[in-house]
C-alpha cells in the first residue's frame, strides 16, 4: 500500500498553477462609465465576462461606497450610500487583448482610465492606453470606503434660504453661509433683534426653502 507523502498533498495541478499565476498578474484599472450607470455595467460586465469565458482573467469588479444618512423630517436619519468615484467602476483583471475587448465593449463603458497615445498618422484623438491603479491607491479607496463613519448627507449650499424646525430657534427663518459635512452642520444667518446674526445649526434642524 503507498501513502501518499506530505509534499504531494502541497504540489499544485497544473491548472491550479496557472489560475495563481493569472491571479498574481492581474491589477486594478480604473473604467470610466456613463454617469449614472454604474451599478448597469458591474451586472452587464459580470454576465459578459461569463459567456466570454474570461472569468479566470478578470477577477472583481467593485464599485466603492461609503455610508450616509440622509434626513427624514420627523423622523431619524434613512442609511444609504454614496459612491466614492461617481462615473467610474473598479476592475481587477488581467490586461490582454481579450479582457479589453470585453470590458471597453460593454454597454455604457467609455474608457479605461490611462495614458492618451496620439495617433502616429491623421488627425483625432489616439488610442488610451490603460494604466494599473498602484497598490497605495487600491488600497487607500477601499481603506477609505470601509472606514469612513456615516455622514449626513444635505441638498444646501451658500445662498440657500432655510427654515428652522428645532431648538431655541426654532421657525427663525435665514440664509446658509456655510456647509460643513463632515460636521453634520451649516452656518446661517438668522434676523434675530432685527439683526443679521451667523447661527451653527445641526443638519437635522433645518429645512431647505422652495
Amino acid at each position: 500500500m503507498m501513502i501518499a507523502s506530505d509534499e504531494s498533498d502541497n504540489v499544485m495541478s497544473p491548472d491550479e498553477d496557472n489560475e495563481e499565476n493569472l491571479h498574481q498578474a492581474s491589477r486594478w484599472y480604473a473604467v470610466q462609465v456613463a454617469s449614472g450607470c454604474e451599478n448597469r455595467v458591474k451586472l452587464n460586465l459580470e454576465q459578459r465576462i461569463e459567456t466570454l469565458d474570461v472569468a479566470n482573467r478578470i477577477l472583481q469588479i467593485e464599485i466603492p461606497q461609503t455610508p450616509i444618512l440622509k434626513p427624514q423630517k420627523g423622523t431619524k436619519p434613512k442609511e444609504g450610500s454614496e459612491k466614492v468615484f461617481p462615473g467610474y467602476v473598479l476592475v481587477r483583471m488581467v490586461m490582454d487583448d481579450d479582457t479589453w475587448q470585453v470590458v471597453k465593449n460593454t454597454p455604457n463603458v467609455i474608457n479605461f482610465v490611462g495614458a492618451e497615445q496620439k495617433r502616429r498618422y491623421g488627425r483625432g484623438r489616439g488610442h488610451v492606453k490603460p494604466m494599473p491603479l498602484s497598490a497605495s491607491e487600491v488600497e487607500r479607496i477601499f481603506k477609505q470606503a470601509q472606514e469612513q463613519k456615516p455622514i449626513i448627507k444635505i441638498d444646501m449650499a451658500a445662498g440657500d434660504k432655510i427654515l428652522v424646525l428645532s431648538g431655541p430657534f426654532k421657525d427663525f427663518e435665514g440664509e446658509v453661509i456655510e456647509v460643513s459635512p463632515e460636521r453634520s452642520k451649516l452656518k446661517a444667518l438668522l434676523s434675530i433683534f432685527g439683526r443679521d446674526t451667523p447661527v451653527e445649526l445641526e443638519f437635522n434642524q433645518v429645512q431647505k426653502q422652495s
